[in-house]
């Protein structure tokens, strides 16, 4: 297979890595490229699901699935007709 590299500065960095012993040749280079992006999607893949936010609910299914369900409680406001004031 052969692989058309377009953009200079990215066929610098390769030479770079090289030439600075990273990796032995380009097939060195890709492989270990490659190898990093599948851990990395396998990683976020993992990590997202484990931490996924559950979906907000209304008031009503908050309520409905609260400790205090069924316990009679009394959560009528009384009116308040407020204050008289002289003038």
């Amino acid at each position: 297979m052969t692989i058309e590299i377009r953009k200079p500065e990215l066929e610098q960095l390769l030479r770079e890595e090289i030439l600075r012993g990273h990796f032995a040749n380009v097939d060195d280079l890709l492989t270990e490229a490659l190898q990093a992006l599948r851990e990395k999607n396998t990683h976020a893949t993992t990590h997202s699901t484990a931490t996924a936010v559950p979906p907000r609910k209304n008031l009503a299914e908050f309520l409905l699935e609260s400790p205090f369900a069924g316990s009679d409680l009394n959560l009528e406001r009384q009116q308040d007709y407020g204050r008289t004031v002289e003038l």
